[in-house]
């Protein structure tokens, strides 16, 4: 299996990654604010989350809200 993109709208983790770079965003809300994606279903937040983090733009495992908390959550 492999995991590239946001399930609603299509983006590309790699095109999130690359806006990222480009705006500075370090979290959702911020990336959110230089690209599309997210605003449905969410099950890509936990994906951006360890994007954001580690860089990396393609999983061949499912990455859970476990995985990889909100901010808020990791409290």
């Amino acid at each position: 299996m492999t995991i590239d993109r946001c399930l609603c709208h299509g983006t590309l983790y790699a095109d999130m990654a690359e806006a990222a770079c480009a705006s500075g965003a370090e979290t959702i809300p911020a990336l959110q604010d230089a690209i599309d994606f997210g605003h449905g279903c969410q099950l890509c937040h936990p994906y951006v989350r360890r994007m954001l983090r580690t860089g990396q733009t393609v999983f061949h495992r499912v990455v859970t809200e476990e995985d990889e908390p909100a901010p808020e959550a990791a409290r």
